[in-house]
C-alpha cells in the first residue's frame, strides 16, 4: 500500500502510477492518518510513502503523519518516495530516523526531480516551461526504474542529495521551519472571485472562507496548494509571490487537482 502527501500533484501522480504499476491501494496520507483503521498488511506486502521535501527535509505534517498509522504487524518492506525541484539534503537520513522512530524499518528510499513549486522568497520561482517540460520528461523511465527495484524488494537509498546537504537539511530547515512557515503572510487579492477553491485543495483543511475571503488557520504546511491552484493568481505571500508563477500537475484533470481527504481516501 502507498500512502501520499501531495499539494500541486506531483506526489500524488507518482503515487498513483506506482500504485497502479504494483496494483497497490493508494491513500491520502493524512486522512489514513486520521482514521482510528488498522491497516492490514499481506505476508510480504511492501508500504510505501511519497511526499514533496520542504526545504530539504520531510515535511512536518508527513512525519506527524506517519506516527498516526497502525499496521497489523511491522512492514516487511518500507520505502519513500519524495519528489524535488532540485535536490532533497539529508531527507533520506530523516526519514529512516522516523522509521525508527515508528518501529519500522526504512529499506529504501528515491527522488523524482520535478518541476520546482516554492515561490515565497527572493530568488525563488517555478519553472521555465522548457525546464518544466524536461522534468516532466525524465520523470517516466525515472519511475519505471522505482517501480522495479521496489517490486523485487531492492535495498536501495537513490536520492540526489545535492551540495552541503547537512547544513541544507539540519541548519536551513530548522530556521525555515521557525521563521517561514506562519500562514499569517498569507492574503488574498482583489482579484479573488470567492470561488473557494482554495478552501477545497488544502490538504491540512487549513483555510475557510469568510465574507466571501479565504482565512488561514494555524495548520499551515507552507505546500502552496491554495496558491498554485488559484484560478485567478488572486493569493500572495508576504507581497513576494504576485509576479512569480503558478504550477499544477498537467497530467491531472482539473478534477482530479482538487485533492482533499474527502475524496481522495483511494487513487
Amino acid at each position: 500500500m502507498i500512502f501520499y502527501f501531495s499539494a500541486t500533484g506531483n506526489s500524488l501522480w507518482i503515487a498513483r502510477q506506482i500504485g497502479g504499476m504494483l496494483s497497490d491501494s493508494v491513500y491520502n496520507l493524512i486522512e489514513a492518518a486520521s482514521t482510528n483503521e488498522t491497516y492490514t498488511l499481506q505476508k510480504n506486502e511492501s508500504v510505501g510513502f511519497v511526499f514533496p521535501v520542504h526545504a530539504w527535509g520531510v515535511p512536518r505534517t508527513v512525519i506527524k503523519c506517519m506516527r498516526n498509522l497502525h499496521f497489523t504487524h511491522k512492514p516487511d518492506y518500507v520505502y519513500f518516495i519524495c519528489t524535488c525541484g532540485d535536490d532533497t539534503g539529508k531527507t533520506a537520513s530523516v526519514f529512516i530516523r522516523e522509521c525508527q522512530h515508528c518501529g519500522w524499518e526504512c529499506n529504501a528510499g528515491f527522488s523524482v526531480i520535478m518541476p520546482n513549486t516554492y515561490v515565497c522568497l527572493p530568488g525563488f520561482d517555478t519553472d521555465a516551461p522548457e525546464v518544466e517540460h524536461e522534468k516532466l520528461k525524465q520523470m517516466s523511465e525515472r519511475i519505471k526504474n522505482i517501480t522495479t527495484n521496489i517490486h523485487n524488494h531492492i535495498c536501495l537509498f537513490d536520492c540526489k542529495e545535492g551540495t552541503i546537504p547537512w547544513i541544507k537539511t539540519y541548519l536551513i530547515q530548522p530556521l525555515f521551519n521557525w521563521f517561514l512557515m506562519s500562514p499569517k503572510w498569507f492574503r488574498s487579492l482583489d482579484t479573488c472571485i470567492s470561488c473557494g477553491i482554495c478552501e477545497k485543495v488544502c490538504p491540512s483543511q487549513n483555510i475557510y472562507m469568510e465574507n466571501g475571503k479565504p482565512k488561514w488557520g494555524k495548520q499551515c504546511t507552507m505546500c502552496l496548494a491554495c496558491y498554485h491552484h488559484c484560478p485567478k493568481h488572486a493569493i500572495d505571500y508576504a507581497r513576494q509571490t504576485k509576479a512569480k508563477g503558478q504550477y499544477t500537475m498537467p497530467f491531472l484533470s482539473k478534477k482530479t487537482h482538487i485533492v482533499t481527504p474527502e475524496n481522495e481516501k483511494k487513487g
